[in-house]
């Protein structure tokens, strides 16, 4: 066995290696094993290889000169699969015979093992996945998340979804009499009208069957027919490039390739369609495949398959399909939620925003509103930051946040919030989620949306208006042994200082509150209590925040420690105010026979 030619990992040729092929194994039931091919795409220093997307699209393929199978298993490296009964149903939704031909993909929901019992940051992602996912489910379907998928390989090349037959429409015996005229009426012109455009198409036929038959006396069909077969390859490898091969599989919908062709010429051909210039001058990355332009190439991925007018199948089983590790540490998930953050800005400020993109296609409109909100989602970060800073300035200045209203305004508001809460509570009901993982989704929400997304927001408008491209590192400081010990490690990043600003403003403006309202006398309590209800929800929805802070406490609950500090503070300042030891009237000044006049 000879090493593999180089071991760069940015500077090396295609390299394919067939661990199982087209020799015939088969197990010990005698069922023939599927084909298991390596293979790393060529890169060289200078070439764009567009990460994960580019990946994808160099399999694409390879899988499509060396086997051409009509659908396609997406799992990233850090998920298993879980049931392999899942792809079964994968498969009965793709072959459905009444909506089965417009079926792009079934995406199943993504599952974690490692998870603390408490899920500290929300790493299940629970409401997105049983909830908003199920929704969109009833429309035309989920988005794409970028694993835990099954594709149909036609519709990851940029053709449009067959058009389904419309029904027979319904006789007028059932219907009354002066409608069932007005129906015959109308069908009567109708006849007259297909009577007219059959005997125009009639004559246009005729004159076409005379021309052909003097260009067959002129000996000229032939050359146009090869002219007009030339022109549709010579599109096809505009598209798909110049591999022979590749643009032939991509014709044939139910997948194979040629009978007669060898293994050492499929190989040559493979590695042709890995190299770093195969995509050039192609609408690879832009129609056709996974498609660039964002680090979240799954969203763009399926929003142009639902543009082309595909609709795709949420697929949820009993036993969960595939099964990944997350990360469970305050860093990690913060930075993982800032790519996801930054791909939606990318996609924000693109041709591809869904705002102005693919009107006129296939895509439903409450599809485009899940898509927009999708990419929009970063923006909010901007208003939570100021609503989570404004109760420590109120509190801080004396002023609330909420101005006097009147009774029929209140009213509004009030059923505004109910709906809110009723609409949450069915969706927890239908979808199955505890309050305990719809709450934790909540807190994450705000700590996520005042730190990632306010990150990526400005590193998005960097990237794509100045050039600039930041990045954000992460350093690891010290880990606990034992179980979870990741979820207990502080790495330090610059992700961390938003809310530890907003933690530390908003406990300093509870003690500042009430410390005035001790100055000032009862009065004062009743406007109070409405500034700290704000400020004690901020701090409430940053609390698993402040547990990642402060690590793990083997001997002092992170509660404890909180509420000590609080109530010590409390309890200072009232003691200043009080001081027992003073006399109301003012000090006693007690005569020590010195004249102080003198």
């Amino acid at each position: 066995h000879e090493p593999w030619p180089g071991n760069c990992v940015r500077d090396h040729p295609g390299m394919i290696q067939v661990f199982l092929g087209h020799s015939g194994v088969r197990d010990v039931e005698g069922n023939e094993l599927p084909h298991l091919v390596y293979v790393s795409r060529e890169k060289r220093p200078g070439f764009e290889h567009h990460k994960k997307a580019g990946a994808m699209n160099a399999l694409i393929r390879v899988s499509s000169v060396l086997s051409n199978a009509p659908y396609l298993l997406n799992v990233d490296c850090d998920h298993y699969i879980n049931n392999s009964k899942a792809l079964r149903e994968a498969m009965c939704f793709m072959m459905d015979p009444t909506s089965g031909k417009k079926v792009c993909y079934v995406q199943f929901p993504q599952r974690f093992d490692g998870i603390d019992r408490h899920d500290r940051y929300s790493n299940r992602n629970v409401v997105f996945f049983d909830i908003n996912m199920k929704g969109l489910d009833g429309i035309q379907g989920p988005i794409y998340v970028g694993t835990g998928c099954v594709f149909r390989r036609q519709a990851l090349y940029g053709f449009d979804a067959p058009i389904t037959k419309k029904p027979p429409g319904k006789t007028c015996n059932c219907l009354p009499k002066w409608c069932c005229c007005l129906c015959c009426c109308s069908r009567k012109n109708k006849k007259t009208k297909q009577k007219k455009d059959k005997t125009k198409k009639s004559k246009q036929r005729e004159a076409s069957k005379q021309i052909h038959a003097l260009e067959n006396i002129e000996g000229i069909s032939e050359s146009n027919t090869l002219k007009s077969s030339e022109a549709s390859q010579v599109k096809l490898e505009k598209k798909f490039g110049q591999s022979p091969v590749f643009v032939a599989s991509t014709l044939l919908e139910d997948g194979g390739i040629p009978q007669n062709a060898s293994p050492a010429s499929l190989l040559s051909e493979a590695i042709q369609v890995i190299s770093c210039g195969y995509e050039d001058k192609t609408e690879w990355g832009k129609e056709v495949g996974w498609i660039y332009g964002s680090v979240t190439e799954d969203i763009l991925t399926g929003f142009k398959m639902h543009c082309h007018g595909w609709r795709s199948v949420y697929c949820i089983p009993k036993r969960p399909a595939f099964k990944g590790s997350a990360p469970i540490n305050l860093s990690d998930r913060l930075h993982q939620v800032l790519r996801w953050a930054l791909g939606s800005v990318e996609i924000f400020l693109s041709r591809h925003c869904p705002i102005w993109y693919g009107y006129g296609g296939g895509l439903k409109w409450l599809e485009r509103f899940s898509y927009i909100n999708s990419v929009v989602y970063p923006w909010t970060s901007i208003p939570l930051l100021v609503y989570c800073t404004l109760p420590a300035i109120c509190l801080l200045t004396g002023k609330f946040i909420v101005p006097e209203i009147s009774n029929y305004a209140s009213l509004i508001f009030m059923a505004l919030f109910i709906s809110i809460a009723a609409t949450g509570i069915l969706e927890m009901q239908w979808g199955g989620v505890g309050i305990d993982d719809w709450w934790r989704n909540e807190q994450f929400w705000v700590i996520g949306g005042v730190s990632s997304h306010l990150f990526a927001l400005f590193q998005g408008l960097l990237k794509v208006l100045a050039g600039v491209s930041t990045s954000f590192t992460v350093t690891s400081k010290a880990a606990d042994d034992g179980e979870f010990s990741e979820l207990y490690l502080f790495k330090w990043t610059s992700l961390l200082i938003p809310p530890t600003t907003l933690l530390v403003i908003n406990i300093i403006g509870v003690v500042v509150g009430i410390s005035d309202a001790i100055n000032n006398g009862y009065d004062s309590w009743g406007p109070l209590f409405g500034r700290l209800f704000f400020a004690f929800w901020v701090i409430i929805h940053l609390y698993p925040f402040l547990k990642g802070l402060l690590g793990k406490q083997d001997r002092m609950p992170t509660i404890i420690l909180v509420w000590s500090i609080l109530l010590a503070s409390i309890l200072t300042l009232m003691w200043v105010r009080i001081n027992p030891f003073v006399s109301k009237d003012g000090p006693v000044l007690e005569v020590c026979g010195l004249n102080c006049d003198d």
